[in-house]
């Protein structure tokens, strides 16, 4: 450029050079805003996979939220098969009104079909860091059973249990000892469960709870829950001594295989006596496709096993022993 003799020409030489020692820093600084504006996403990914099986499923950090109001699996979707030693023709009550006057001609082959769904409304309310994030849900469970192979009686649902639940969720991450446990939440909720029938078919009970959750690095976990029934008239108590048959505890030990299978063992005791409660048993198999081997989302084979008291709510106190297989969706 200095060697340009023309002044106009060699301001024009100049200033060329100039806009090409500016144009990569340009390029720069667009290459960094972009990776600038992916670093949240990265941070914030649903169901990220390098985090932990409980930090995922209760959403304790930032990179595990799936963010408020949209829709979450909570217990699985399914649709089963059933087969029972017996199945509840006519419900009693300890309440008179509540017992049925006589036997109807129920199958102890049927199915059943559950929903379930959650939504956060609320998150980082007491906590809110990268390590960690509290948060307040909504879930919503259904449970039917319906009698399809009963022809004669029309093929009706012979129980259908609603149960819309509210509960906070704090995370922690305190070590257990040297065990290799570590301590990952703490919550309280309150629950209410009812068939939504008329008498003498009426069940219904309302619990507050507090639950636990703690996690092996070997992808065992362990969660626990125990509750309070909340007092009602004696005049309207659909069910006395309910939490004398279904339980007032309820513990539940998984474990996950790298190859997607799960196990998962619920416990449930009303703490004053080892002949009541219930123990569940369940293993899901992930759905995959014979020649490539990827899944299907989350679709999984499922069996069940059952044994003890409140399979439904007109089962709470009639022991009842259930095998199903069938298909499910869990944690979506």
């Amino acid at each position: 450029c200095t060697a340009q003799r023309d002044e106009a020409a060699r301001l024009a030489c100049f200033d060329a050079w100039a806009r090409a020692q500016r144009a990569p820093a340009a390029a720069e600084q667009v290459t960094l805003a972009e990776k600038s504006s992916e670093q949240p996403q990265e941070e914030t990914g649903c169901h990220d996979a390098p985090a932990s099986e409980l930090s995922r499923f209760w959403e304790l950090e930032r990179r595990t939220s799936c963010g408020r109001f949209g829709l979450r699996g909570y217990r699985p979707l399914s649709l089963s098969l059933v087969t029972a030693d017996t199945v509840n023709r006519q419900p009693t009550s300890d309440n008179p009104a509540n017992s049925a006057a006589g036997p109807r001609p129920y199958r102890t082959f049927e199915t059943r079909i559950q929903l379930s769904v959650r939504s956060k409304l609320a998150e980082g309310v007491l906590r809110n860091d990268d390590a960690a994030r509290d948060s307040l849900w909504f879930a919503y469970s259904q449970q039917s059973y319906w009698q399809l192979f009963t022809r004669e009686l029309s093929r009706p649902f012979r129980s259908t249990d609603h149960e819309p639940e509210v509960f906070y969720v704090f995370p922690v991450d305190q070590p257990i000892g040297g065990s290799g446990w570590r301590l990952r939440y703490g919550g309280i909720g309150l629950v209410h469960q009812s068939n939504g029938q008329s008498l003498p078919y009426s069940r219904s009970w309302n619990r507050a709870y507090l639950m636990a959750g703690a996690e092996h690095h070997r992808g065992l976990t362990l969660q626990g829950r125990v509750w309070k029934r909340l007092p009602e008239d004696a005049a309207d108590d659909d069910n006395p001594g309910i939490s004398d048959y279904i339980g007032r505890a309820e513990l539940m030990a998984g474990w996950a295989s790298d190859r997607g299978q799960r196990w998962t063992f619920t416990w449930r005791t009303p703490l004053n006596r080892l002949d009541r409660g219930s123990a569940r048993l369940q293993w899901l198999v992930p759905v995959r496709s014979p020649k490539s081997g990827t899944r299907f989302g989350n679709l999984n084979v499922h069996t069940q096993l059952f044994t003890g008291y409140g399979d439904s709510l007109l089962d709470y106190n009639r022991p009842r022993t259930t095998l199903s297989v069938g298909l499910s969706l869990f944690d979506w």
